[in-house]
């Protein structure tokens, strides 16, 4: 079997942007948060397809927060990053923050954080083998680690469902 070159953290780093428009708000006035949620399963796939080196698919969300609300005439921009990689799957960051229109030359707002879990597949749609990440800086390293904290604690919660199902 051959061995796969790895690629550094900062291959993967993409960066997508939009301005926000009346056609993306809620009855509250502010953008939807599924409209965020697509926007950032955009940069995340977008990340991984990079990192792998073809086609990859959402598996899993393994969290997203959303800290602030986005609302229309907003610049948005979402920075998705490889985390971690195992033999088929890996995990992305993505950070969204928001330009705010009114009150342009200010430090952007984070508006909402997640982490993504995705699969390289190949034509047919199998599992595929995808290159390792490899982190180039301390906090690459850092979010690798937390990266496979979340892994286990997933399979954990999945195992442990599981068996509570076959009691």
């Amino acid at each position: 079997m051959d061995t796969l070159v790895g690629k550094p953290s900062s291959y993967s780093r993409v960066t997508l942007s939009r301005i926000m428009a009346t056609t993306d708000v809620n009855l509250y006035g502010t953008v939807h948060g599924g409209v965020i949620m697509k926007f950032l399963d955009d940069a995340a796939g977008a990340a991984a397809a990079r990192h792998s080196g073809g086609n990859a698919v959402t598996a899993a969300i393994d969290e997203i927060v959303f800290a602030a609300p986005v609302r229309v005439g907003d610049l948005v921009h979402a920075h998705a990053t490889v985390n971690w990689t195992g033999s088929s799957s890996m995990e992305v960051g993505v950070r969204v923050v928001a330009e705010r229109w009114d009150t342009a030359g200010t430090d952007p707002v984070e508006v909402a954080t997640a982490y993504l879990v995705f699969v390289g597949v190949d034509v047919d749609n199998r599992p595929r083998r995808i290159p390792p990440v490899l982190p180039e800086t301390p906090d690459d390293e850092r979010r690798w680690r937390e990266a496979d904290i979340r892994r286990r604690h997933r399979l954990a919660r999945r195992d442990a469902i599981a068996e509570s199902r076959s009691a």
